[in-house]
């Protein structure tokens, strides 16, 4: 399993931007697929999106949520054993704890499969 530590969550005005990381200790995060959830005060946990094993080129594919594409990109740093998660155009249904966790693969049921390893969360606020 990974260690993984998420980070950049913070306060941000509607419209506005926040890029989180996903951080593993671990050099082999780029073996994995990494998907982003977010969970809200009140409500089920839900899938944001989905980041493919570097090696799956071709194999699988990068997924959002409806509700963040066009919004939100997701992208990895191997040399930096990161996953990012640019959030652009940020609104006030944005605001919850969002969690980075590792898959072998993302698929089509990116957002209900099972995931192996999970970080501890980061706030984001989005708020006027």
């Amino acid at each position: 399993q990974l260690q993984l530590v998420e980070s950049g969550g913070g306060l941000v005005q509607p419209g506005g931007s926040l890029r989180l990381s996903c951080t593993a200790f671990e050099p082999t995060l780029r073996y994995y697929a990494v998907g982003w959830f977010r969970r809200a005060p009140g409500k089920e946990r839900e899938g944001v999106s989905c980041v493919r094993n570097s090696d799956a080129t071709g194999l699988d594919n990068d997924a959002y949520a409806d509700s963040v594409k066009g919004r939100f990109t997701v992208s990895r740093d191997n040399a930096l054993n990161t996953v990012y998660l640019q959030m652009n155009s940020l609104k006030p249904e944005d605001t919850g704890v969002y969690y980075c966790a590792s898959a072998p693969y993302c698929g089509t049921n990116w957002a209900g499969r099972l995931y192996d390893s999970w970080g501890q969360g980061t706030q984001v606020t989005v708020s006027s």
